[in-house]
């Protein structure tokens, strides 16, 4: 009987012949270039999302959540200074922890949700350069950015944000000013004293840990391993803040400046200093218990709770300047959203008026210049001496499309009215009503203008901000 196949080693050859034949129709037809082309331009936006995904991780907008922060302060001093740092604490928001010398007395247990989680500080003494230290208490708080790191819960943080017990942060505004740089480099942010006494003293390219910094995670990461080394190099240091600075120029590390940190190194009224903030978004204050009230007729922990009310509706605008002019009355008014409003007798230009009022002193006298930027001082001179007007209360109108600050005299000027401008008194005006946009931010380092609205027959001045127009003079 003959085979059944007996050509099977042929019939297998024809199969792969066939097989082979069909994918090299396959393999054609995809390639082939059919007479309607497809654009390029079509075809690009998907070609470059591909090589973005391949080849970088993709960044989200920075948030709240992407900032770990590291606060310092001392069971002694935590009783008078907890009001400061739950005024802007958001629990269940903001992370991070307050770092403590010494474990809470029972006094203070159960620790309440509204103030950071308390951590103790790692034991410095067991270092082997602990008896050389200059200053002991500070290589404790130098290396709490070590122990906060060291704590291990960092997964999403961006930035260490290091700080007293008692400064006070604009959450909102700090996201925004860091959401500009790229986590993944390495930046050290912060700003140095108002003070020249205090920068001649430390350091002029110092970022002050009082006024609060930022460190990027990938800083962090780097320098985390080298503090104790850092503190073997300058055992003679006497501040925390010089010992960060000492490490981070080691690593070829500068300090980047952003001017709405505030150490604060002042005392006195500072109310002429938040008159006039530089156009940057304010982020932090500093040494409330150093400062007068900053707002009349309240107390310390009240005037800030009072601040934090204009926050808490508009950040972008908060202490930000805005200029405009009655040229009928030869008026100049000059508003501090949310802060304090001003009314001169007189045209003075923005040239003049951006220069804050010396209303305040310096930390430690010294030869001049006593601070890092120019003033103007105080003066009994009409058409020189501002009405002072200050935040009373703000609301939203209109279906939270318009928002209205309202901001009341102070005192009577007592002066008589400015002679060389027409002796247009302003002493009938009791209150400054600002509209502002509730839907519209303000943007970091533009100024913005204002109108002043129909105020006949009424001791209120009502003043609509806006954006300036092309080419306008404010003067």
């Amino acid at each position: 009987m003959k085979p059944r196949f007996r050509n099977r080693p042929f019939l297998d050859l024809a199969k792969l012949a066939a097989l082979s034949a069909l994918i090299l129709l396959l393999f054609y037809t995809l390639l082939y270039n059919p007479p309607c082309k497809v654009s390029p331009a079509v075809i690009a936006p998907v070609e470059l999302k591909l090589s973005n995904i391949t080849t970088e991780p993709v960044h989200y907008p920075t948030n709240i959540s992407h900032i770990k922060f590291v606060l310092v302060g001392c069971t002694k001093t935590w009783p008078m200074r907890r009001p400061y740092t739950e005024a802007w604490w958001r629990p269940n928001q903001t992370r991070g922890n307050i770092f403590m010398d010494f474990p809470p007395p029972t006094e203070f247990l159960p620790w309440p949700k509204t103030s950071p989680p308390f951590r103790l500080n790692s034991d410095a003494t067991k270092l082997p350069v602990y008896p050389k230290l200059a200053n002991p208490i500070e290589a404790r708080i130098f290396r709490s950015v070590l122990d906060s790191f060291n704590l291990g819960d960092n997964e999403g943080v961006r930035w260490f944000v290091m700080a007293d017990d008692d400064t006070v942060f604009f959450v909102e505004n700090l996201v925004e000013v860091l959401g500009k740089y790229d986590h993944t480099e390495k930046f050290y942010i912060g700003m140095y004293s108002e003070s020249v006494v205090s920068n001649f003293l430390f350091a002029f390219d110092m970022a002050y840990g009082g006024a609060g910094y930022a460190l990027s995670y990938s800083l962090v990461e780097q320098v985390a391993p080298l503090m104790n080394d850092c503190l073997e190099r300058y055992p003679f240091s006497h501040t925390s803040d010089h010992l960060t600075s000492s490490c981070l120029f080691d690593l070829g590390i500068s300090l980047t400046l952003e001017r709405g940190v505030h150490q604060v190194d002042l005392l006195g009224d500072i109310s002429g200093m938040l008159s006039a903030h530089p156009p940057s978004p304010i982020i932090t204050l500093h040494h409330f218990d150093n400062i007068d009230p900053i707002f009349p007729k309240k107390n310390r922990t009240d005037a800030v709770k009072h601040l934090m009310q204009a926050a808490e509706v508009d950040q972008s605008r908060l202490a930000q300047q805005t200029i405009c002019y009655d040229k009928g009355k030869n008026w100049s008014i000059s508003v501090s959203w949310g802060y304090s409003a001003h009314i001169y007798e007189s045209i003075i230009p923005r040239s003049i008026l951006k220069r804050p009022l010396e209303t305040f002193k310096p930390w430690k006298n010294g030869p001049p210049p006593l601070y890092m930027f120019n003033t103007r001082l105080v003066t009994d001179d009409p058409c020189q001496a501002p009405h002072e007007f200050f935040m009373e209360y703000i609301r939203r109108l209109k279906g939270d499309s318009l928002v209205v600050s309202t901001y009341r005299r102070r005192a009577r000027r007592r002066l008589q009215p400015c002679f060389f401008s027409g002796n247009h008194t302003a002493d009938d005006i009791l209150k400054i009503r600002v509209f502002s946009n509730a839907t519209v931010r303000k943007q970091p380092g533009k100024v913005e203008c204002c109108n002043i609205l129909n105020m006949s027959g009424t001791n209120v001045m009502n003043l609509k901000l806006r954006e300036c127009r092309k080419g306008e003079v404010i003067a």
